[in-house]
């Protein structure tokens, strides 16, 4: 029997999720601590607990109990497992919903617990996960179920459903299976440290390790077929810890070949398993990187096409200026002598100033909002403005007259 455990911020997603099973008939209830079966009601409840630690952000904790295929336990045994294993996990005064699902190839339980109690306690999370394994072997020998191994216990980590599903499409083993048989195949063997890497590269197998620059080495990686396993993803027997017990290693002998291997394996494609070459996974700094690297690049072609934008329009003012200039007739912003002749010059014809402003500037309205400017590039004239403040200061004489 194995456990998924979740811990979040939200009962009713999970809720509405089992009960749209029950109502497709792929599920059913077995118990629950709550007056009615309906997500409001439910959920009214859980909220009248919930006033008890209001601060408390992640209080729904979910688990999901699987057997194996050919335990297929009638209902009654199922809730009373379900009900010892939600008591030895401490939720004894909680609310609680079980359900089973009829929707996949094994037997499997559903349990919704609200982590806060009737008297406003609160079950801790710390090392959840290994108590529920110690439950779980419990409930094993009491009821006489399949006893499963304890990831503690075990060398190697089983099949996943994906691989499983991989497998039967196309008839043979996983990377991941493959890698384990050939490191099993090197390892029986006891090489030198030396010889374990030149065994292993000789298959196609690349390795990589943990080393820091004194030369201790705290970790191993194995890259095959283009994918980067850790040893604790392959399982415990992969391990560093474990290998460096098996295979003749001292750290100053073996420091240089552990090097040059990490050199050869890092000149390697990058890994597509979501882990890179270098031995790093691509979540975390790496993938932050990326991200911010795609980042920098749209803010540069943004701006690329900005300055491109004013470098046209400033193109088109220097051509617009000098095809009056090309007749000795090139006009100053300050040409005009009055706001009401704007568009005309001393010889009555469309002014330079007007073409600059309104023609040669066709994105100036957007240059302006991008600037934080309220007026039009035409109406910043240069005259206009020494006239308004030549008329203001003789206003202020004349007060002061």
């Amino acid at each position: 029997m194995t456990a998924d455990q979740v811990k979040g911020k939200g009962f009713r997603g999970a809720l509405r999720y089992n009960l749209q099973k029950v109502d497709q008939g792929v599920a059913k209830i077995l118990d629950m601590s709550f007056t009615s079966g309906k997500e409001d009601a439910i959920m009214q409840e859980v909220a009248l607990v919930r006033m008890l630690r209001p601060s408390l952000q992640k209080y729904f904790y979910h688990t999901s109990l699987n057997f194996p295929p050919n335990e297929n336990l009638a209902d009654e045994q199922m809730n009373i497992i379900a009900n010892e294993y939600l008591n030895n996990m401490g939720f004894d005064q909680h609310q609680y919903a079980i359900f089973r699902h009829f929707d996949a190839d094994h037997p499997h339980l559903h349990i919704l617990v609200n982590r806060i109690g009737y008297d406003g306690k609160v079950v801790s999370d710390s090392k959840d996960y290994q108590r529920s394994e110690q439950v779980l072997r419990r409930l094993e020998k009491q009821h006489g179920l399949t006893e499963v191994i304890s990831s503690r216990q075990a060398q190697e980590r089983a099949m996943t459903k994906n691989e499983l599903e991989m497998m039967k499409r196309t008839d043979e083993p996983s990377v991941k299976m493959k890698l384990q048989v050939l490191i099993k195949n090197v390892l029986s063997e006891k090489p030198a440290a030396t010889q374990f890497i030149q065994q292993l590269e000789a298959q196609g197998i690349n390795v990589l390790f943990n080393q820091a620059s004194t030369g201790f080495v705290s970790g191993i990686s194995y890259g095959y077929e283009g994918m980067l396993f850790k040893g604790a993803h392959l399982g415990n027997a992969y391990k560093w810890q474990a290998v460096k017990n098996v295979i003749s290693y001292e750290q100053e002998r073996d420091r240089t070949a552990i090097y040059q291997a990490n050199l050869r394996t890092r000149e390697q494609p990058s890994a597509r398993t979501g882990q890179s070459a270098g031995g790093g996974t691509a979540t975390g700094a790496d993938a932050d990187t990326k991200v911010t690297a795609g980042n920098r690049k749209d803010v540069q072609q943004g701006t690329g096409k900005l300055q491109d934008q004013i470098g046209k329009a400033n193109r088109k003012y220097k051509q617009a200026a000098g095809t009056d200039g090309q007749h000795g007739n090139q006009p100053r912003l300050s040409d005009t002598k009055d706001s009401q002749q704007r568009g005309t010059n001393l010889q009555g014809q469309p002014s330079g100033r007007q073409q600059v402003g309104y023609q040669a500037l066709p994105d100036s309205d957007l240059i302006g909002s991008l600037l934080g400017t309220d007026h039009h590039a035409g109406d910043m004239d240069q005259t206009a403005l020494n006239e308004f403040k030549r008329k203001r200061k003789k206003r202020k004489g004349q007060r002061m007259g």
